[in-house]
């Protein structure tokens, strides 16, 4: 089944009086269960395909759709209901709020969806555990590692049990072990729970791990490995 689909997408932003081309007339299809990296170096589009395909952006030209909401001709209330109920985000830089715990920043997203506290409270107990973060559900971003941290806001993209994930160089900021902890522990998901996964990165761990590699440079796709075992 195919999830998400883009048919001649094209991005361009004004940078001064100049409009640049982030994106320039991509074709991408993903099927749902995926586990699929967008790899280039900086500036090749990466990080503009993600947001396009998670409704933060909208293109310039081109048709998509993803996990059934054609995102270009959205409302702006649509695209907030969509990147609520079925995208789930983790950023480089984390993006946890400080004054949280780790379990409250872990079900931010719950609580933004009106899920009642009990069943909050239970499915961030069962992902901590099993993810290997029980008994860190109290302490403040600030105390936790960066490993942790990304942990946690792995456990908030995926607590909702959303349709796709989204992670915009996830390892970056990771030394070699936790970044294979945190890659080992995606491929665990996807495998087990069939969460589909788009990364960007340049990291040639995250690219190993990938079953499949589109590969960009200057906003066009020059290559794509396909589904890989």
């Amino acid at each position: 089944m195919t999830l998400i689909e883009l048919n001649n997408i094209t991005k361009r932003y004004m940078s001064g009086n100049q409009s640049v081309t982030a994106i320039a007339g991509l074709d991408l299809a993903v099927r749902t269960g995926e586990f699929v990296v967008l790899a280039g170096p900086s500036g090749s589009g990466k990080t503009s395909v993600l947001n396009l395909i998670g409704g933060l952006d909208r293109p310039s030209s081109g048709t998509m759709t993803v996990a059934g909401c054609q995102t270009d001709m959205a409302t702006d209330r649509e695209l907030a209901d969509f990147r609520l109920n079925m995208v789930g985000f983790i950023f480089q830089s984390y993006n946890l709020i400080p004054v949280l715990t780790a379990a409250e920043n872990a079900e931010f997203v719950l609580q933004l969806q009106g899920i009642p506290a009990p069943i909050r409270h239970a499915r961030v107990t069962e992902l901590f555990a099993e993810l290997g973060m029980e008994g860190l559900q109290n302490r403040r971003p600030g105390d936790l590692s960066g490993g942790q941290q990304q942990r946690v806001a792995i456990i908030r993209a995926i607590a909702s049990e959303p349709a796709l994930v989204l992670a915009d160089e996830a390892t970056a900021n990771l030394d070699s072990k936790s970044s294979t902890d945190l890659l080992e522990m995606m491929r665990y998901l996807n495998e087990t729970k069939g969460t589909t996964f788009v990364f960007s990165s340049h990291d040639p761990l995250v690219i190993e791990q990938a079953r499949r590699v589109v590969t960009l440079h200057d906003g066009r796709m020059v290559s794509d490995t396909g589904s890989r075992a």
